[in-house]
């Protein structure tokens, strides 16, 4: 999951709460005494969805079909999908009341680590609702593989997602309903 799935399944709690499931990825180590207690347990959310979404039988089902020289860099392009597939399965104006909370916040408090120089961009640009369109998804999953070094496997990997499209489809709404009612914090 990235942002915007994130930012769903943590909209129920408190604004330190969101923050902190946001900003999870540019936090390194398990000591959070750093952060205010509800950005802490927000980071510790978002890990307990990552790793249960990288458990789940659906993304390994996914992954024994993913070609073989990318399949090392799937999780990364899966990431940006479920965001895709979350910003066409949300209502639009739930989405949009939800991005405008997630752009305040990211705004308000600068992102730490590796996120502090993405995180103006993203805004500016609305990738969250902008995720929808699955062309823009393709181009920021192949932006990312740009920032990789060596060969852009997550370019290598677009035709795969595109020919693959309706069965990942199919995947996110199996994994969005468990991970919705497993972890998603409701309004």
């Amino acid at each position: 999951m990235n942002f915007l799935a994130h930012g769903w399944l943590a909209r129920g709690g408190g604004d330190d709460f969101l923050y902190g499931n946001l900003i999870a990825d540019g936090v390194k180590g398990i000591d959070l005494s750093a952060w205010p207690p509800e950005t802490a347990a927000g980071i510790r959310h978002h890990r307990r969805v990552d790793a249960y979404v990288d458990g789940h039988p659906v993304v390994a089902d996914i992954l024994a079909r993913t070609p073989w020289p990318q399949r090392r860099f799937a999780g990364i392009a899966l990431d940006l999908l479920w965001d895709h597939f979350a910003a066409r399965t949300l209502e639009v104006e739930a989405r949009r009341r939800l991005t405008a909370r997630c752009y305040r916040l990211l705004v308000t408090a600068p992102a730490p680590g590796r996120l502090a120089g993405m995180v103006p961009v993203l805004v500016e640009q609305d990738w969250l609702n902008r995720y929808a369109d699955f062309t823009f998804t393709c181009r920021a999953i192949e932006g990312i593989g740009r920032r990789l070094s060596g060969p852009n496997r997550l370019a290598e990997l677009v035709p795969w997602l595109e020919a693959d499209y309706g069965y990942l489809a199919r995947d996110f709404e199996r994994l969005w309903s468990a991970v919705n009612a497993d972890l998603g914090v409701p309004a």
